[in-house]
């Protein structure tokens, strides 16, 4: 069965940065678009980012633009989402998903559990 598994979260001091992964199995990875969400307390999960199944093209939240960055190693079956000058409204629990590159949640078949990043202040 398909399995993501997110890593890489921590408690990390604002203005730190961050690379989290998501490894793949049970998937042809290199067919898959790929995405990031975060749940924050108390609020929905939001789309962060997602890339093709080539890394070629990357589709941002336009809040996120320009400190976030997703790519993709196709040969490791990993996608990753480097994070930097983190802010503490950046603490969400984060979260991969396979089979899409739109902004809906719903759009995506497939799901991590989850990592938790932690942002103080």
């Amino acid at each position: 069965q398909v399995q993501l598994v997110e890593s890489g979260g921590r408690l990390v001091q604002a203005g730190g940065s961050l690379r989290l992964s998501c490894a793949a199995s049970g998937l042809t990875f290199s067919s898959y678009a790929m995405g990031w969400f975060r749940t924050a307390p108390g609020k929905e999960r939001e789309f962060v980012a997602a890339i093709n199944w080539s890394g070629g093209s990357t589709h941002y939240a336009d809040s996120l633009k320009g400190r976030f960055t997703i790519s993709r190693d196709n040969t490791k079956n990993t996608v990753y989402l480097r994070m930097n000058s983190l802010k503490p409204e950046d603490t969400a629990v984060y979260y991969c998903a396979a089979d899409a590159r739109g902004p809906l949640v719903s759009e995506y078949s497939y799901w991590g559990q989850g990592t938790q990043v932690t942002v103080s202040s």
